[in-house]
């Protein structure tokens, strides 16, 4: 197969299979259904490491030298916080109008790509938590609620997003959700985080441009459109009718099916147990755990040929909402967490040294109508 054959195979493929970069930070196995980070399988990682110490461990598989401890990174990122809330009064008057995933993208914005106080890293981490806190009370008219330095950074954005403290189990349930979702390969956001870090613009405009690609439904925008499903079926009556009238029409259910998944999500479990922290007797869980049994069966009914599994978008949705998030800022807390992995992909992306700048096929017309 020529040269020319292979790219345009690539290209209406949408670049799968096609190996971009190198990486010690995660695998996914969609086959088997398994996820790696950085050494550790999904379910390890979750039950020996919070979010401080999963970003330790990021950074340092990334190459970062010297290697930060957990303990380093926890302090670190609560002077990151407290030195983003004084930003807040400039990103509220920049986001007038905006939504929450449109106010984190200016919020981020405001940092300066160097700083002689904080590296880069830390404080586009600890600046997302403080932004999309400040960004949530604005929507109902409360004011932003300071962090707290010494906190664990679960436990001070949810009292930052609440104005009170978050009980243990909500603590370890939205840790459990930010160690997850850390990294996942070369998805969308992530490769557009190495493509900007090639060119050596720096890391925090390399996350401003993940956020901007993580922005799109195709992404990290589905969640939220998941709990818009479990509204529109409404009762248990109307489950099986409403999934095949969907069906029927060649609407996809939110929350079903992945592009690299070919057996359930691995991350949907660690979700679902994540949930049970939270929710023993909640009838929304009860009856999203109806909707999801009935739609297995009949997607497996109506499209045998396919195997789509439940994702990690469908537990996401009920775990944030469990939480208490607003709907509206379910990407933004995504990102809350997939900044880590943006972020040790530039740290590894800036040591490979080498722009990332592929080639394509030219399909247009040639003067003249002669070809080259």
């Amino acid at each position: 197969m020529s040269d020319s054959s292979i790219l345009a195979r690539a290209s209406s493929n949408g670049l799968d299979k096609v190996v971009a970069a190198e990486t010690a930070l995660s695998h996914v196995d969609g086959e088997a259904g398994r996820l790696i980070i950085a050494g550790y399988d999904l379910e390890a990682l979750v039950a020996t490491h919070d979010f401080e110490a999963t970003a330790a461990l990021l950074w340092s598989t990334a190459g970062l030298d010297p290697a930060p401890s957990a303990s380093e990174v926890r302090a670190q990122l609560g002077a990151a916080r407290v030195a983003a809330f004084r930003l807040v009064p400039v990103l509220l008057a920049a986001a007038r109008g905006l939504t929450v995933t449109e106010g984190l993208r200016a919020g981020l914005s405001l940092l300066p790509d160097e700083d002689k106080d904080l590296p880069a890293h830390i404080r586009a981490v600890g600046s997302v938590p403080v932004f999309v806190a400040a960004l949530c009370r604005r929507d109902e008219g409360l004011p932003a609620v300071a962090p707290v330095a010494y906190a664990g950074h679960a436990e001070d954005f949810l009292r930052m997003l609440r104005g009170a403290p978050a009980s243990a189990a909500e603590v370890e349930a939205l840790n459990a959700y930010l160690v997850t979702v850390t990294d996942h390969g070369m998805n969308a956001s992530t490769f557009t985080a190495r493509v900007i870090a090639s060119t050596r613009a720096g890391l925090i405009s390399a996350t401003v441009g993940a956020l901007c690609a993580l922005k799109g439904p195709l992404h990290g925008g589905a969640p939220g459109p998941v709990l818009d499903m479990l509204d529109a079926i409404g009762t248990r009556d109307h489950i099986k009718p409403w999934l095949v009238d969907e069906i029927s029409k060649g609407e996809r259910l939110m929350g079903f099916g992945h592009r690299v998944y070919k057996v359930r999500d691995p991350r949907a479990d660690v979700f679902n147990k994540a949930v049970m922290l939270l929710t023993n007797g909640n009838e929304r869980v009860k009856f999203a755990r109806d909707v999801e049994a009935v739609a297995l069966s009949t997607l497996k009914e109506m499209k045998p040929d396919q195997r789509l599994d439940t994702n990690m978008e469908y537990y996401t949705a009920i775990l944030l909402e469990a939480l208490g998030i607003p709907r509206s800022a379910v990407t933004a807390v995504f990102a809350l967490s997939r900044i880590v992995g943006w972020s040790a992909h530039v740290i590894e992306q800036e040591r490979v040294g080498r722009l990332i700048r592929p080639a394509s096929t030219y399909i247009g017309h040639w003067p003249d109508n002669q070809a080259a």
